[in-house]
């Protein structure tokens, strides 16, 4: 290609490139810029592969259900350009090691889908002058762009606070079209190999917006915010606790106490004398593909127009998939006078694993 020839070929296999996570996003990420010939790449990741990831994560297969998700993608990365260096950080990205990690390479790729690491990324990627390939993906939207760049904005330009905990929930809870995971991730890769070349338009300044339903592509023009922490008043000087920035301590969505009942707790109660009230606060399709013999469902959002009918004279449990949105249901159920409320602990994921294994999990 002449936009690339051997000298572009030469400063791909010289480049350094950092992936933060080898889930949906990094699994395009991986074998692209491996297949292009990047000479080195990081991989951060802590977690194992599950069944529940391979219709977005291709990085992996069945065979590697169980084992690290590092592990399957060296192996994987190996088998497509065995001459590509593979860096493993088998840990959780933190303010401690942040700015060890991410200060080793010349690009970040961020394939996160919490909004604490998002957060922590960009903020250690404004500080160490390195470029943030930023990628998200919800159900059927993606957004990429690229952040921390001299004279483009940073992702807290664009996003000053993370939303309240609970109001977003994450691939896992939410669904993600797993073609929408390759088809973001691959822009994102194509922006990073676009970085190390120097060549074209990269979306620094351009946040591309993605709707696969529709198939439409857009663009909103993003200029940097003088008032951001970050990269305007430059007031962030060190990484600080993203969990507490993020509200994502515990399983609350607030500072107020939510209590909460262990599946184990809760089964024996039930076999019991006891009048409990189970209440499904998951969407209609989540409860087609499982749920908790004798619960109701009142999805989340439809809970306060439910509320004058649920009795206030019997013990409530509410439940979701891994606990967050029944935190939310309890902490809006205290707020309306209901005392006798808990959260199952965990959600119908680990209802499946401690209590009942025919449940289906998703």
């Amino acid at each position: 290609m002449p936009e690339v020839t051997i000298a572009g070929q030469r400063k791909l296999k010289a480049a350094s490139v950092l992936l933060v996570g080898a889930g949906g996003l990094g699994s395009p990420l991986a074998l692209y810029l491996a297949a292009a010939g990047v000479g080195r790449l990081g991989l951060v990741d802590f977690d194992v592969v599950d069944l529940s990831n391979l219709q977005r994560q291709v990085l992996h297969g069945t065979p590697d259900i169980g084992r690290t998700k590092l592990e399957s993608a060296r192996q994987r990365i190996a088998h497509i350009n065995p001459h590509v260096q593979v860096d493993s950080h088998e840990t959780r990205l933190t303010s401690a090691n942040a700015l060890g990690i991410i200060g080793d390479y010349d690009i970040v790729a961020d394939g996160t889908d919490n909004f604490a690491t998002r957060y922590l990324v960009n903020d250690a990627c404004v500080l160490l002058d390195r470029p943030n390939v930023y990628g998200s993906i919800f159900r059927f939207d993606g957004q990429v762009s690229v952040f921390a760049t001299a004279g483009g904005p940073c992702y807290r330009c664009v996003y000053r606070q993370p939303p309240p905990p609970g109001m977003v929930p994450s691939c896992a809870e939410g669904g993600v079209l797993g073609v929408l995971a390759g088809l973001v991730g691959v822009i994102q890769a194509t922006e990073v190999i676009k970085l190390v070349l120097g060549a074209g338009d990269s979306l620094v300044g351009r946040l591309l917006l993605v709707d696969a339903l529709g198939m439409t592509f857009r663009t909103m023009r993003l200029t940097p915010d003088p008032a951001c922490p970050a990269c305007g008043t430059r007031e962030i000087e060190e990484l600080i606790d993203y969990e507490e920035f993020c509200g994502m301590t515990g399983s609350a969505p607030t500072d107020s106490y939510v209590p909460e009942i262990d599946p184990s707790d809760l089964a024996q109660r039930l076999k019991g004398p006891d009048d409990i009230e189970l209440i499904d606060v998951r969407e209609p399709h989540e409860w087609e593909i499982s749920r908790i013999s004798g619960a109701r469902l009142i999805p989340l959002d439809g809970l306060a127009q439910s509320l004058h009918t649920i009795g206030q004279d019997r013990d409530l449990v509410c439940y979701c998939r891994n606990g967050v949105r029944s935190a939310a249901a309890v902490t809006q159920l205290q707020a309306a006078g209901f005392a006798r409320v808990w959260s199952l602990a965990g959600g119908i994921a680990r209802w499946s694993d401690e209590v009942d294994a025919t449940v289906p999990k998703y």
